[in-house]
């Protein structure tokens, strides 16, 4: 395990997937743009690079002001829940945990929510701040509650405290929701997620702690690779296995809350992305950890595709679509996880 590294062909492999993933993300819409031009419509924008990319004014803003924006949320947003769902299946010791075991999602539901329904006029901005403190708010209460509880239960203390909180926040959520009813449409547009309202600004939002939670997850693969073997084997190499798993359930926690700050609760993503990675790379988290990376955004780029072609001009919701996958996914897991069980 501790020889375990990620190698350069399976990192080159990913990337070129995920490089046709966005180039299928930015050529996919009701406007018809040429492959050739779109290509060198980006390339144009490297320095000390002048390439005519043909693409008509009209053409180029759809490009760069609508489809560029939306890709790369969608590819931010992936890479996040999976790389978020990696680490929360690494401090658990079970490939189950996904990013919302701690009550991320149900915070950022409240706090979405709460803004919908009492802000006034149209909340763009507010809702995903709103979100985003939701999110780290749910988390935190979930620890405080599972700390206070004792340590006798360790990680499956925590992971009660998690439910707990959940559903609290939930019921908050649902009275708010039977405040106002006019607004339900609004609060399950959210909480079914998308991309739809994607664009630059939000991308500036989110990125700082984006960049903090992956480099901070990324630098705990080995870490969590010797908590995989137990603590007290931890123990003996001088591994803090209770501030291993703090630093990496913080971390987590925070790519939670930046991605369904801005695209609401998207599901299964966690959970499909990382079980594939070991599947196919092993499951050293030096490798599952990067690899569920670029896996998720290249998952939730093709998801978002389908979400905007199936029923077009009209939108499914991306959680829909990541349901429809990852369900019978989920449900072949459990069927796994049982057969080696017994």
């Amino acid at each position: 395990m501790t020889k375990a590294r990620l190698r350069p062909a399976m990192l080159a492999i990913a990337l070129a997937v995920l490089t046709v993933a966005l180039l299928i993300g930015l050529l996919t819409g009701a406007a018809d743009l040429a492959p050739g031009g779109v290509v060198r419509a980006l390339l144009d924008r490297l320095p000390f690079v002048h390439l005519d990319s043909g693409l008509s004014p009209v053409e180029q803003n759809v490009l760069f002001e609508l489809r560029l924006p939306r890709v790369l949320l969608g590819a931010l947003v992936g890479g996040l829940l999976a790389l978020a769902g990696a680490g929360y299946q690494g401090v658990f010791r079970n490939p189950l945990a996904d990013p919302y075991l701690l009550g991320a999602g149900a915070g950022a539901g409240l706090g979405a929510t709460l803004v919908i329904v009492y802000a006034p006029a149209d909340p763009t901005v507010a809702v995903p701040l709103a979100a985003f403190a939701g999110a780290i708010t749910g988390v935190a209460m979930a620890y405080t509650l599972g700390h206070t509880s004792g340590r006798a239960g360790g990680s499956a203390t925590l992971v009660l405290a998690g439910v707990a909180v959940a559903s609290f926040l939930t019921a908050v959520q649902t009275f708010v929701q039977q405040s106002k009813v006019e607004e339900l449409q609004r609060i399950y547009a959210w909480l079914l997620g998308g991309l739809a309202t994607a664009d630059w600004h939000t991308l500036a939002m989110i990125a700082p702690y984006s960049l903090v939670s992956t480099v901070v997850l990324l630098a705990h693969g080995r870490l969590l690779d010797v908590l995989s073997v137990g603590d007290d084997e931890a123990a003996s190499l001088g591994l803090a296995a209770t501030r291993v798993r703090l630093i990496v359930l913080a971390a987590a926690s925070l790519a939670t809350a930046s991605a369904v700050a801005v695209s609401g609760l998207i599901g299964f993503v966690g959970i499909i992305v990382p079980h594939v990675v070991r599947r196919l790379a092993g499951g050293s988290y030096r490798v599952v950890l990067p690899l569920s990376l670029l896996g998720g955004a290249v998952f939730l780029v093709l998801a978002d595709v389908v979400a905007r072609t199936a029923l077009a001009p009209a939108e499914l919701p991306l959680g829909v679509v990541t349901a429809f996958v990852g369900a019978p996914f989920f449900i072949g897991v459990l069927r796994t996880t049982r057969r080696v069980e017994t």
